[in-house]
């Protein structure tokens, strides 16, 4: 269909437009650009009350809506954590709600972990998730933590990863930088970097973090970097002053997308801001849903006691949302249609009084 039907074959009394009519519903041609399949649908009863008229436009076929980035400290996530059904099903129901979804602090030596989450993720249904991790990270050779990243394969793609290293270490758990393709996003490829510090270096290496933007920038000439995860970044473990010594606060291409003030932490005793997230550039800033970036209240949505949101994890997850390339479309298309949509309405109403 490439045109705009309406009921009443007298609704419409122009002829600056071709129509024709058939079965007591006209039929308006519509110019090439509004090719996108655009209805609009004029409901109108017989005899009329006086007016409303209910107008509905249906742009395209799409289900538009924002893709979804999400950060979660799960602490310590291991086996024993993993084989408890209801902490999984819990954790399966917040990741489902994300294209894309970090989590932090896994302890998965095996894979086992992992395997569990995402068996039980895909028995949803309608997506089908995926898993990048990181190899075993930390200081001590007996407690080695990873970066997961878990994405659904129908809306994005994984292009590279790389792990950044140094010698000497200048991360406990140095991040692993991942190229992503999203599908249906404005802005098609970007990098996700994951953050988990020290928190007794959490200045340094929040600081260092900058090295790591000019490494995979450069790697794959694309400064679209996003920083998210556990920074430590709030509280005793970076105080105002800092911020000075931290070039991703100096540098005023990076926005800090949640701020001081917001309480990433379950625990009542405590409001810091330990959880981030960081984007690069105005490109980066421009594909952001305004007002997107926030902590997910897991607990209330799913209507869970504080302790089984603390048997999660003592942080909440974050999230932010990338605009739709079809939610760009359709909001063009609606702008071009507006003229055609002010003659349909006046002339639908100025039928009522004839």
């Amino acid at each position: 269909m490439s045109g705009v039907l309406f009921h009443s074959s007298s609704i419409l009394k122009s002829e600056s437009l071709p129509c024709y009519c058939f079965n007591d519903i006209v039929h308006l041609s519509l110019p090439p650009q509004f090719s996108h399949e655009v209805a609009l649908f004029l409901w109108s009863s017989s005899p009329p009350p006086p007016p409303p008229l209910f107008l509905t436009l249906l742009v395209g076929r799409e289900t538009v809506s924002g893709f979804r980035i999400c950060s979660y400290n799960v602490e310590k996530l291991n086996i024993d954590k993993a084989s408890n059904y209801r902490l999984v099903q819990t954790l399966s129901r917040v990741v489902y709600r994300c294209d894309i979804c970090l989590l932090q602090d896994v302890v998965d030596p095996d894979g086992r972990v992992v395997k569990k989450l995402l068996s039980s993720i895909n028995r949803y249904g309608n997506y089908v998730y995926q898993s990048v991790s990181s190899k075993g990270l930390g200081r001590s050779a007996v407690d080695k933590r990873k970066f997961v990243f878990l994405y659904r394969k129908e809306t994005v793609t994984v292009m590279d990863q790389h792990q950044y290293e140094t010698e000497p270490p200048t991360f406990a758990r140095g991040p692993l930088a991942v190229e992503f393709r999203s599908r249906t996003t404005l802005m098609k490829d970007f990098i996700l970097v994951p953050v988990h510090t020290d928190p007794l270096k959490a200045v340094q290496e929040i600081d260092h973090l900058y090295d790591v933007f000019q490494e995979v920038s450069e790697k794959w000439n694309n400064e679209n970097v996003m920083f998210l995860g556990d920074f430590q970044a709030a509280c005793a473990h970076m105080t105002r002053l800092n911020k000075k010594k931290i070039r991703m606060f100096t540098n005023l291409n990076f926005t800090w997308l949640i701020g001081d003030k917001v309480d990433t932490t379950v625990s009542e005793e405590t409001n810091c801001a330990y959880d981030r997230i960081v984007v690069h550039g105005k490109s980066f800033l421009k594909a952001i849903s305004p007002m997107s970036a926030k902590v997910y209240d897991f607990g209330k949505e799913l209507k869970l006691s504080m302790s089984k949101v603390r048997d999660m994890s003592d942080h909440y997850p974050l999230e932010v949302e990338l605009k739709s390339s079809a939610l760009v479309r359709s909001s063009a298309l609606l702008l071009k249609a507006t003229p055609l949509l002010t003659l349909l309405s006046a002339s639908a109403f100025v039928h009522f009084f004839l």
